[in-house]
């Protein structure tokens, strides 16, 4: 391949990327991106890698999740305390029921630009450019606000600096300690289905922690219990802000994104010869691929040598989204290509963008496809031999009905109640949690067939 570099990419087809109307108006805002301080680091990054790393042995589970896209006029303290509590439900479901360490990484303080399957969105009879995120254009129905405006990267940067530095209070400030696992529980949740199931395990952790001080253990001489590791990670779509925030590690002279502890790369910028792949082969961050239905054996075979060529576990991460009625025919001879190639991937399903239909004039996801295809990318991978590795959700902590179905069943009737999503619909705080059971239940299931011994929270 030809040499890399941060712009290298600039060379190189692209798709789903805006046209801006002042290149000298987006050449000032590069620049100026380009000196302001990085939003993560490239030690938490390679902590990142390590932790893959392990997720790729079979020895963790990686739990990636967050909104579809970040919008400027929801960014608030609640928001992010919600999403965060819920996230934290649902890693010790995984943790404590299934016996498996969990990473966890959120769709957050970053997930702002979106691809479009059309470059258009019509109205009556008025038609207008697509919303592609809030760092992009804006959502309101008007030819001005569709106009492509670089000066909203800056404003992306700053929310995804305010509510990285939020995160980080939380997972280390006291918020993640385990002791708060009874006080994690929404208002909304108490009063679902799974209240009940959470409970019973929230009451068990209680016991264990009790257990654990009476014998000197405690969270207080313990940091991994009164602390958490959380990172961040988003599509890597807009390449121009992705480029000025790419730093050069001062310990090991490799280029890092810094605007991200993870990147991936979407199901409609994969192209092999194309800008997105050029521009995350050259980075050291852990990436992801999303791997949808067209993506044959040997394409993916020819990614992985471009992204991951080192074979380096930890490195790659492949999200399957193919859609529940896909699934079982599109994923196994990937599996077994990558298998019988000695690539180190990590396995991870998005059940999510794969099974997106209209109903009642919304977009929605019924939520028995969700959970059928989180059974059959368990199930393929048990057939194969292979190791299911993580679970990819679009998600929130409020209480939102844009996902038909699910404990509570909520109706196509439901979906005008309280649909907020800016584009995608996502899984609810309620929803979120049962699909936690589901995967602890299947996780451990697979953990006894390979014969793998429990590790609960408490270890």
């Amino acid at each position: 391949m030809e040499r890399w570099t941060p712009g290298s990419w600039r060379n190189m087809p692209i798709e789903q990327t805006p046209v801006y109307r002042d290149p000298a108006a987006l050449a000032d805002v590069e620049s100026q991106l380009a000196g302001f301080p990085p939003l993560v680091f490239a030690g938490e990054a390679r902590n990142l890698k390590r932790q893959l790393a392990d997720v790729c042995a079979g020895k963790a589970f990686l739990l990636q999740g967050g909104d579809c896209a970040e919008s400027f006029s929801e960014h608030s303290a609640d928001n992010i305390r919600d999403f965060f509590r819920v996230f934290l439900q649902m890693a010790v479901v995984l943790t404590y029921a299934a016996g498996s360490p969990v990473v966890k990484v959120g769709r957050i303080a970053g997930q702002f630009a979106k691809p479009r399957s059309s470059p258009v969105e019509k109205k009556g009879e008025v038609e207008l450019p697509s919303y592609r995120g809030d760092i992009i254009n804006d959502i309101d129905f008007t030819e001005a606000s569709r106009v492509p405006d670089p000066q909203r990267q800056l404003l992306a940067y700053r929310q995804s600096a305010a509510t990285l530095n939020l995160i980080r209070a939380f997972a280390a400030g006291g918020f993640a300690n385990l002791e708060n696992v009874q006080r994690w529980m929404l208002g909304f949740v108490k009063s679902s289905p799974q209240s009940e199931r959470y409970q019973k395990l929230a009451d068990q952790i209680t016991e264990t922690l009790s257990f654990m001080r009476a014998i000197g253990l405690d969270p207080e001489h313990h940091p991994e219990l009164r602390g958490t590791d959380f990172y961040t990670s988003h599509e890597a779509l807009l390449l121009q802000y992705e480029q000025a925030l790419t730093r050069i590690d001062s310990t090991t002279g490799d280029y890092y994104a810094t605007s991200g502890h993870m990147l991936w790369i979407g199901d409609r910028t994969r192209q092999e010869n194309g800008a997105h792949v050029e521009f995350m082969r050259g980075i050291k961050n852990p990436i992801g691929l999303k791997c949808g239905p067209s993506l044959k054996p040997e394409g993916l075979l020819r990614l992985i040598d471009a992204l991951n060529p080192e074979n380096e576990p930890g490195r790659l991460t492949l999200i399957c989204r193919f859609g529940a009625d896909k699934a079982q025919d599109a994923l196994p001879p990937l599996l077994r290509a990558v298998t019988r190639e000695g690539r180190n991937v990590v396995w991870s399903c998005d059940p999510m963008h794969g099974n997106t239909i209209s109903a009642a004039g919304y977009k929605t996801r019924p939520f028995d496809r969700i959970m059928s295809e989180i059974r059959g990318f368990f199930g393929a991978h048990q057939a194969e031999g292979t190791y299911a590795g993580g679970i990819h959700l679009e998600m929130t902590g409020k209480d939102v009905t844009e996902c038909t179905g699910g404990a509570r069943a909520i109706s196509e009737d439901n979906l005008r109640d309280r649909y907020h999503t800016y584009c995608d619909p996502r899984l609810n705080a309620e929803q979120a949690i049962e699909v936690a059971f589901l995967v602890a239940e299947l996780l451990k299931a697979e953990r006894v067939a390979r014969g793998v011994p429990e590790q609960h929270a408490a270890e």
